[in-house]
This record gives structure tokens, C-alpha cells and sequence, in this order.
């Protein structure tokens, strides 16, 4: 098989261009007897004749023109490859995998993808739903380049591993039936649902915040029934069988039978962080998915 430089062919594809050797040279910043040197380099290496004298001057062959024709997709490609590397250097093309918790997935990632789309539409963002430790563990083994949870379940921010980056304070809401005695009770404070029923998961972070918001207002819930989706919980306060902490970012969610209102005094609130591997938040292309992250995190109402 023929050897094919791309620098003598780039030089054989100046000289069909410039006419002369010496204008060649010229283009290129080359000795004359330089570009004469690589030109006869190039024609032993294919094993034709690529030049032919012609007066004074000399004239490309018809087979230096064939190796110019096929040479030519060669550069466009290159060129292309070229288009893409500088995209990919700057944040415009790539790919970046996402692990993120289920409420995360379309209260702040979905919105962030579909503005990606249209402002960066080289760069492809992988979304898999996951929670915190599933997503740190696929962070670690490098199976996603950024996890998202709640900070109350990622890892120390000490930890050599991971860069912590802040994007959000979700407050939490009380949903109650909307036939509920308390459901138009003005200035409504957590504490006055004490003896309420309570909806939360069994175990887990829901079951954790849920249960931590009502001991910080002075009391320990009653856990009426126990599940871990949205779906499921609110079913269940629409039918009346009990109260729940709902996260703002859950809007998508409510029924059309329950109230969400906002606690006066006593809002809980929960904190959501991105996490990368330690100095890959430097790298363009995620750079690029967090800043999204923070767009569509910044124009989120927080009460």
C-alpha cells in the first residue's frame, strides 16, 4: 500500500494552486528547494511521477491530479474533524452521562437538556435515573460524569473524590385532601398538623426529611401509610387517608383533588448539589451541562 503524507500532499495541492514552486514556497514560509525536496519525497512513497517540467516551470501530472482528487476528501474530512475537535474543546459537542434522582430528572434536567438541544445541539447529555448512592457509585466508576442529589446524601464535601457544586434549595410543601378542615387555614405552620395522619416512605431520604421537618417544629409524624412515589403519596392524601411533605420541584405531579400550600413559619427546605469527579467541573462539555443546570435551577420559584 502507498504511503500518503498529508503535509506533502498539502504542499502538492499548493504548488496545482500557486502554479510555481516558488510561489509555493512563498505560501507555505518554505525554501524553494525545500518544497522540491518534499514533492520528490512524496512521489517515491506513492511510486508515480507527480511532476513534469514544462518550459521553465513544471506542471502537475495526470496522476499527481487523481492523487489530488482522492486527497481532497481526505482533507475534507480532516477539516471536519477539525470542526468537531474545536467543538469538543470548547463545550459545543461531546457527551455528558447524568445520574440524577427522580424528582431532579424533570424539574431540572429534562429543562436543561431541551435548552442544550437548542443552543449546543453537538452536545449529547445521557440522562439515568438514580439516587444518592446509586449516583455516587456510578460517578466513582465513572459510568456518569455528573450525579445529582440532595446534600444531605451526598458525600463530605472533604472527600478527595468529588467537587460539590451548590444548585439548589427546594422548600417543601404540606399537600393536604381538598376538603381538608386546615386546607384554607391561613398562615398554616407544620406544627399545626401534629396530629395528622402522615404519608411518607418507610425508610430512605423521603423518610428522613419528612421525619426530621416535624421533630425541627416539635413533634414526631404519625405514619399512617408508608410509600416512596409521588404518584402513590398523593393518591392517597386526594383520598383523604393522610398529609405529606411534597418538594416544590414535584409540581408536575399534584392532583387535582389535593391542596399544596406553603408553610408560614416553619418551611423545611432541601438543598440539591451536582457532583463531578474532582477537576472534571473544568471539562467544557460539563461545564456547559452545569451551567444549564444553574439556568433552569435560578428561574425556579423558591417561595
Amino acid at each position: 500500500m502507498s504511503e500518503w503524507d498529508i503535509k506533502k500532499l498539502h504542499i502538492l495541492r499548493t504548488l496545482r494552486e500557486q502554479g510555481t514552486v516558488t510561489a509555493t514556497a512563498e505560501v507555505l514560509m518554505m525554501t524553494p528547494s525545500a518544497v522540491s525536496q518534499q514533492l520528490s519525497n512524496l512521489a517515491k512513497q506513492l511510486g508515480v511521477t507527480l511532476l513534469e517540467a514544462h518550459g521553465r516551470r513544471v506542471r502537475l501530472t495526470d496522476a499527481a491530479h487523481l492523487v489530488l482528487r482522492h486527497a481532497e476528501a481526505v482533507f475534507a474530512q480532516l477539516e471536519r474533524a477539525d470542526a468537531e475537535l474545536a467543538g469538543y474543546l470548547q463545550g459545543e459537542a461531546g457527551e455528558v452521562r447524568v445520574g440524577a434522582f427522580s424528582t431532579a430528572v424533570p424539574a431540572l434536567v429534562v429543562p436543561a437538556v431541551q435548552q442544550l438541544r437548542r443552543s449546543h445541539p453537538a452536545l449529547e447529555v445521557r440522562v439515568r435515573e438514580a439516587e444518592a448512592a446509586e449516583a455516587y457509585e456510578l460517578l466513582s466508576a465513572g459510568a456518569v460524569d455528573l450525579a445529582l442529589s440532595l446534600a444531605a446524601h451526598a458525600p463530605s464535601a472533604r472527600d478527595p473524590k468529588f467537587a460539590l457544586l451548590p444548585l439548589l434549595t427546594d422548600p417543601l410543601d404540606v399537600a393536604l385532601p381538598t376538603g381538608h378542615p386546615l386546607a384554607a387555614e391561613p398562615g398554616l405552620r407544620l406544627a399545626d398538623l401534629a396530629h395528622e395522619p402522615w404519608i411518607f416512605g418507610g425508610s430512605g431520604p423521603w423518610s428522613e426529611i419528612t421525619t426530621a421537618a416535624c421533630e425541627a417544629a416539635g413533634f414526631v409524624p404519625e405514619q399512617a401509610h408508608s410509600a416512596a412515589g409521588w404518584t402513590a403519596i398523593l393518591a392517597m392524601v386526594e383520598a383523604g387517608m393522610g398529609v405529606a411533605l411534597v418538594p416544590r420541584m414535584a409540581a408536575a405531579d399534584r392532583r387535582g383533588g389535593v391542596v399544596t400550600r406553603i408553610l408560614s413559619a416553619d418551611q423545611p427546605r432541601r438543598h440539591v448539589v451536582a457532583a463531578v469527579r474532582r477537576g472534571a467541573e473544568e471539562g467544557p462539555a460539563v461545564a456547559r451541562v452545569l451551567a444549564a443546570l444553574r439556568e433552569v435551577a435560578n428561574v425556579r420559584p423558591v417561595g
